[in-house]
């Protein structure tokens, strides 16, 4: 079959929803399918010769709202090539424009909400659910209304979007979600990031790595590691990623006022070897998110045998909870330190069982092979 994915950018600093139609992307490639994609992207933009999709820019697009005219006259034209369309991500121009298209000629199509529907953001972000609530009764409640099935990667994701806004319609369902298995030579890949951090081979790292954003937690995390950091004194905690909003600086001064600041590193993005050598010299990967749709780097860190260490609003949490393949808490710092100080408690014994499980929950539930293929039998249930 022929598919095509519609998003407002394919930006890797986007964070999970690119990641994951880049990888199951790759992985109906494989086994025969054709996957492409349209986006609000410039064209000239660096990281679209770097993407291993074919892709249709339809950029620069205009303000945060990413509207561009070429996207509606282009969708007309190319849609029915496709077996079926993907809208993935709300409230940006790509979803407005895929509903008009999609409606007027009658071609189903599918939604994958991303966690944007969930109602963190609405009691978090009162002025700006406010502001959406001026476009979602003409253009994403009808989006989601007259969608074939609205996917959903867990069923808290799917229960959450229900609270979110009055009006909500959507034909359900949930499949499965993950990402490809990591590469596996631990020592090789975890030498290429000592090279670059080599005062680090002998410290018990702690590792986030996601993107660097209010939601994610990160001032919580701070300050639980500074109630722990003393309980080890080879404790270290790394914290890797985009900075979209300029929030490293002020969690550097944080960490300075907190008497911590030697204990922090603060890398920027990682990617490739560096990214997967980052995870092996780690022994655990904490993410105390306040909302967290699926985690992309959860499941990843999971794939290369470490234990998580998370909120439960990670929406993967039960899962990974069922499993024992981390420890879970609330979003909070008296949450983030009791799930620092249970890790602190376990002996090397209780690690490794914790860091097999991981690896084991990971092959059960999280790779790119399920994912592709929980995809696909969803599409062709819904298909004539």
């Amino acid at each position: 079959m022929r598919a095509l994915h519609i998003l407002p950018s394919i930006d890797p600093k986007g964070g999970g929803p690119m990641e994951g139609v880049r990888q199951y992307g790759l992985q109906l490639r494989t086994i025969g399918h054709e996957v492409e994609v349209v986006t609000l992207d410039d064209p000239n933009a660096d990281y679209i010769a770097d993407f291993p999709l074919k892709v249709h820019a339809m950029g620069p697009p205009i303000s945060n709202y990413r509207y561009s005219s070429k996207l509606v006259p282009w969708l007309k034209e190319n849609v029915r090539q496709y077996d079926y369309v993907v809208v993935n991500g709300l409230w940006q121009y790509h979803g407005f424009a895929a509903w008009r298209v999609m409606s007027d000629m009658h071609v189903p199509y599918f939604v994958f909400t991303h966690g944007m529907l969930d109602p963190w953001f609405k009691h978090t972000y009162p002025l700006k659910h406010l502001k959406k609530w001026l476009y979602w009764p003409w253009a994403d409640y009808r989006l989601l209304r007259d969608a074939t099935a609205v996917l959903f990667t867990c069923e808290e994701e799917k229960l959450l979007a229900r609270k979110s806004f009055w009006l909500y319609k959507a034909t359900e369902d949930v499949i499965n979600y993950g990402t490809k298995t990591p590469p596996s030579d631990a020592e090789a890949l975890s030498t290429v990031f000592y090279s670059a951090y080599p005062k680090l081979r002998e410290k018990r790292v702690l590792l986030f790595l996601s993107r660097i954003h209010e939601k994610k937690g990160c001032d919580l995390l701070i300050e639980a590691f500074a109630r722990v950091a003393n309980l080890d004194l080879s404790l270290h905690l790394m914290v890797a990623g985009p900075d979209q909003t300029g929030l490293v600086a002020k969690l550097q001064v944080q960490a300075q006022r907190l008497g911590i600041a030697d204990r922090v590193s603060w890398p920027g993005m990682l990617q490739g070897d560096m990214k997967w050598g980052a995870f092996y010299a780690s022994e655990a990967f904490v993410l105390s998110s306040h909302q967290e749709n699926f985690g992309i780097a959860v499941a990843e860190a999971m794939g290369c045998g470490l234990p998580v260490l998370i909120s439960d609003k990670v929406n993967i949490w039960r899962e990974i909870e069922a499993d024992a393949a981390g420890i879970v808490n609330t979003d909070t710092v008296e949450g983030t330190e009791k799930t620092l100080r249970q890790w602190l408690s376990f002996d090397i014994e209780k690690r490794k069982q914790m860091s097999v499980q991981a690896k084991l929950s990971f092959d059960k539930r999280f790779t790119v092979e399920a994912m592709a293929s929980s995809l696909l039998i969803t599409i062709k249930r819904y298909m004539p």
